[in-house]
């Protein structure tokens, strides 16, 4: 079986000329902060990209500078170097109104040196008589082809992503890899090596209690007790504002890219700090990218306990996580070695769910009778009528409904009707997409 791995793009240039838009629309989100102020994006940003059916994490970096007084400019420069190492492809911005300027061919040089795919875009050609200015950086030399966009207005946005997408094909470095792959994620010093060595009973990655380790994603060929997978430690992610190091940065990158190609992910939590903020976003991403999940509560004989303790705490976890509450939570310690192979079992047992596929008769069978029970509300004297319903052959379980007016049935619909899915086919720690189709 082979398997996908993720495609990085990093965006690099000179300040000002419009990366982080361009950032926030690829993303389609407002996560880096726009501001017509030169220099205002100095650490890395990352995200998650969508296009047809190709996914993609984005890199947005600080503005490339040199010789300048700016006491940002050596970091900013080794921000854009270890961008370049890290992606598959680099889109290299540039400004129409403002032309070539010797901050440009100093990016452009160091761009020829990295050997990787370049895509050369022309930003803020907010009309026709913009595009023949923007021949001029053909001279750089770096592509036969200029992307002239508005990152503003979005103008030509959709051009871009089409060339993006020819050339971030759906597999790239692909191997031969039939075993799950289980990764072990979580913010830093929860425990993820620990729990490795335990279970592997080997040294075989670094452990000490400065948190942060862990530097980038080990591999590790699982295979005891009846259980044969691929397991995956991780680099911890930290809140954004904390990652400072490049090393740190990059690390995060690379955990998001082992959550993309995992099938489930163990999510590590501290018992003694409890679900913070951070855990709630690496879970969002975890669930975002439609894997498998165990919550796992470690260090758990550090905390003072009751009879109800357990039960406390994981309603703590579900009221924070919903609605998407439907997830195993497994409190191990792993210097008391408890409950260490329980983890394993239950990240098992929800990578088979995850791929469990619900003949069609059987779907039809029992969620029509579902629907027949409580139909979907009328809207402007409109009533929706559902008659036919299927598993998508898609790697995350998806279901389609197929009715005559998909566009009036609502978000409160669609959640009764993976409520009942949840109910009736098992898939616990695995996300389910629901999508109402035309008939």
């Amino acid at each position: 079986m082979s398997r996908k791995k993720s495609n990085v793009v990093a965006i690099v240039g000179r300040p000002n000329v419009g990366k982080s838009t361009l950032f926030n629309r690829l993303t389609e989100s407002r996560d880096a902060i726009v501001d017509p102020t030169s220099g205002v994006t100095r650490d890395r940003h990352y995200g998650h990209g969508y296009w047809i059916d190709r996914e993609y994490i984005v890199i947005d970096t600080g503005g490339f500078t040199t010789g300048t007084d700016d006491v940002f400019e050596k970091e900013i420069v080794r921000q854009v170097n270890l961008a370049i190492e890290e992606a598959n492809l680099i889109i290299f911005m540039v400004d129409v109104e403002t032309g070539i300027t010797d901050f440009d061919l100093a990016i452009a040089e160091l761009l020829r040196r990295s050997k990787k795919k370049i895509m050369v875009v022309v930003n803020k050609v907010d009309n026709y008589g913009l595009i023949a200015d923007s021949s001029e950086f053909y001279s750089l030399g770096l592509s036969d082809e200029l992307f002239c966009i508005s990152a503003n207005n979005g103008s030509q946005t959709g051009e871009l992503l089409d060339a993006l997408y020819k050339e971030l094909p759906e597999r790239i470095d692909e191997t031969e890899d039939p075993l799950p792959r289980i990764a072990v994620v979580g913010r830093p010093n929860v425990g993820k090596s620990s729990f490795i060595n335990v279970l592997t009973g080997t040294e075989r990655n670094i452990v000490t209690p400065i948190s942060g380790t862990t530097r980038d994603s080990i591999d590790t060929h699982y295979n005891s007790f009846g259980f044969e997978f691929t397991l995956v430690d991780t680099a911890g992610i930290r809140k954004k504002a904390k990652v400072h190091e490049d090393i740190e940065f990059y690390s995060v990158v690379r955990t998001m890219r082992s959550i993309q190609d995992s099938d489930v992910c163990v999510m590590m939590i501290d018992a003694t700090e409890g679900f913070e903020k951070q855990d709630q976003h690496i879970f969002y991403d975890i669930e975002k990218a439609g894997k498998g999940v165990v919550i796992v509560v470690n260090k758990w004989d550090l905390v003072e306990k009751d009879t109800k303790s357990t039960l406390k705490f994981e309603e703590v976890i579900r009221g924070k996580i919903q609605p998407y509450t439907d997830v195993p939570i497994v409190f191990t310690s792993t210097v008391d070695k408890q409950r260490i192979h329980k983890v394993i079992e239950t990240a098992i047992e929800v990578y088979h769910k995850r791929m469990q596929k619900i003949p069609t008769s059987k779907v039809n069978d029992i969620m029509l009778e579902e629907i027949e029970a409580y139909q979907p509300p009328a809207i402007k004297g409109k009533y929706v009528k559902i008659k036919y319903c299927m598993q998508l052959p898609t790697h995350t379980p998806a279901f389609a409904f197929y009715c005559n007016l998909p566009q009036y049935v609502k978000d409160p619909y669609k959640r009764y009707l993976e409520n009942k899915i949840r109910e009736h086919f098992d898939f616990c720690g695995v996300p389910v997409r629901v999508f109402i189709r035309k008939k």
